[in-house]
């Protein structure tokens, strides 16, 4: 089966249901302009949000969310926020334990997208994409630049390709 035919099959998918946590230590509800992002952009694709979250900065707890969240009817989560260098940022710290599977292309397209509009700062993205007991797990940077790059270009296009292939 060839990938037009795994994109006529995945059409088949219903809307896709996500939830998006948004890691960060300094952002509230209403300044979290990339989760917003976030939703909007899989709303307006024709997916479902199940439930939004803004988390904090912190390994452990991150980890039982989403122990927790792939117990539930969810196909997608989507983070962002807590992907860069310092110290405080440990969402990929996270999340990597859990994985089952990993997808390399996704990083590597993002970063090389992100060249294009950042040149060589796209080299410290640590955008990941995986999957967890069948569900999708992304993690994109903080920035509504970076989300915006990653649904539009990324995840939008391919979201039920990805899911339907996590559970097959």
């Amino acid at each position: 089966m060839g990938v037009h035919d795994h994109h006529a099959e995945a059409r088949k998918v219903g809307p896709v249901r996500y939830v998006r946590l948004s890691i960060t230590d300094s952002r509230k509800s209403e300044d979290d302009h990339s989760g917003r992002l976030i939703e909007s952009l899989l709303n307006e694709a024709g997916h479902s949000q199940v439930a939004s979250m803004i988390l904090k900065n912190d390994s452990k707890g991150l980890r039982e969310v989403i122990k927790k969240l792939c117990e539930e009817e969810v196909d997608l989560i989507v983070m962002t926020g807590g992907t860069g260098l310092s110290k405080k940022d440990q969402t990929i710290e996270a999340v990597t334990p859990l994985l089952d599977k990993t997808l390399p292309g996704f990083g590597e397209l993002f970063r090389s997208l992100s060249f294009q509009e950042v040149g060589s700062a796209a080299l410290m993205s640590r955008a990941l994409c995986g999957t967890i007991k069948g569900k999708v797990v992304v993690c994109l940077p903080g920035s509504e630049d970076a989300v915006r790059l990653a649904l539009t270009k990324l995840l939008v296009p391919e979201a039920r390709h990805l899911v339907w292939q996590a559970a097959r």
